[in-house]
């Protein structure tokens, strides 16, 4: 006889929402919570976690194993779910369609959560318009080294270009390394003129702060903090507001107000925080919608930039190539100089792996095999890659030994660990193609 699965059902806005297995500890590490104890701090701050995702399509990240395990993305709704769950039917770059989540209210924000959804991944369209983005998202990625002060100027001189182009941003920490600027607009253009928008915006920005800011897609040839304008690309999503990451803290990805900007601290926006915040300050993006612009005025910024000369940048690896795109390769891969040569770069892949922590365990391994090399290494010769394939993620990490000498330089090894879960399906990929 089976034994009773433990569930607890709650009662929000007249709806039943089961909570299966209440107790399963989905962060037991620095902080130890329940996915109970997530559910509830999602209903805490309802009206601004819903203000992010509310009649938008949804891709759902899933730690059913908690926030220490391996997640992985499913991007068609559940086929078991209550009547009153909306969905939406969505087309991808690859051609491939999917039925995606819409979350109304508060009942299908726990309902989606109870699914282990810990972060919460929207798309920035509407249910209402598919194809014309109201939101243009500025993702601002710190490299590894970069320090948090920076991150903040970065976000600043961002503010400033914005008003310049009529534009208003709304920051938020990230929850993790860097800051998001959400960007509400007028949902006339589509996300390839959202996203050439948003290029544009990421130029400017390094023409203006160039110690600071990098737009460079490759990152082989960033430094500072990266502006990814790819994140406005279709099917791209970030963390809205209000997440919860997977960090053992349990930080939250929370709105500032700009007055806030200058001397905030990622590390004091957790669950535990984040719910006085709410209850005592209100939600800081709570005007948003009413603050919709026109993208005319960087659209404009663009086409300056191609007339004197600066053609598309790369788009991720899963879309067709574009009109005016150059090389999709990295500079350290390219076969052949292109019309204005760049340097190549020794790189070396050392860990592959869909735990971070040991793919980072397997980097302090291969220092300790190479002193000598490790001591030659600045903070951005250390490339740690979030790989997303089509449900699942893991980091690479690669060393770019461009400060070692030739003769110091070790060979290439495998990496170590070199768990990279694609392996599989690119080699039958490869047979296939050899039949």
């Amino acid at each position: 006889m089976r034994k009773e699965e433990a569930t607890e059902v709650l009662s929000i806005e007249g709806r039943e929402v089961r909570v299966t297995h209440p107790d399963k500890l989905y962060f037991s590490k620095q902080t130890k919570l329940s996915k109970l104890d997530l559910v509830r701090y999602y209903l805490s701050v309802a009206p601004g976690a819903l203000g992010g995702i509310q009649d938008r399509p949804l891709v759902l990240k899933r730690f059913v194993n908690g926030a220490e395990g391996e997640a992985f993305y499913q991007k068609r709704a559940p086929a078991e779910r209550p009547a009153w769950l909306r969905t939406v039917t969505l087309s991808f770059p690859s051609g491939r369609t999917a039925e995606e989540v819409v979350v109304d209210d508060a009942a299908g924000l726990a309902w989606i959560v109870n699914l282990g959804s810990i972060e919460l991944h929207p798309h920035p369209v509407r249910s209402g318009d598919l194809e014309h983005p109201d939101e243009l998202r500025v993702d601002l990625d710190p490299g590894p080294g970069v320090n948090w002060a920076d991150v903040r100027r970065v976000a600043l001189e961002v503010k400033s270009l914005l008003e310049e182009m009529g534009l208003r941003g709304w920051p938020k920490t990230s929850g993790s390394r860097g800051m998001h600027l959400n960007v509400r607009i007028q949902s006339r253009w589509t996300f390839t003129e959202v996203r050439r928008a948003a290029l544009a915006l990421s130029r400017e920005v390094e023409r203006r702060a160039p110690a600071l800011a990098s737009s460079k897609w490759w990152k082989e040839e960033r430094h500072g903090v990266f502006l990814d304008y790819n994140q406005n690309a279709k099917d791209r999503t970030t963390c809205s507001a209000y997440s919860v990451r997977p960090l053992p803290d349990a930080r939250v990805s929370t709105p500032l107000h700009w007055h806030e900007v200058p001397d905030c601290e990622p590390a004091d926006f957790t669950v535990l925080t984040v719910p006085k915040r709410f209850a005592e300050l209100g939600d800081p993006h709570r005007d948003m919608d009413a603050a919709a612009g026109s993208l005319e005025e960087l659209l404009e910024l663009a086409a300056r930039d191609e007339a004197a000369g600066l053609g598309d940048a790369p788009w991720p690896p899963h879309f067709r190539r574009m009109e005016g795109e150059g090389l999709r390769v990295a500079p350290s891969r390219a076969k052949s100089a292109p019309k204005q040569p760049r340097t190549k770069m020794p790189l070396v892949v050392v860990a592959n792996s869909p735990n971070k922590d040991a793919a980072r365990a397997g980097l302090e391994r291969w220092k300790s095999k190479h002193p000598q090399v490790a001591g030659l290494l600045d903070v951005d010769d250390v490339l740690v890659d979030s790989m997303r394939g089509r449900s699942s993620t893991w980091t690479r990490i690669r060393v770019n030994l461009r400060h070692v000498p030739e003769a110091l330089r070790p060979p290439e090894e495998a990496p170590d660990p070199n768990d990279d879960p694609t392996r599989e399906w690119r080699t039958r990929r490869a047979s296939k193609g050899d039949a």
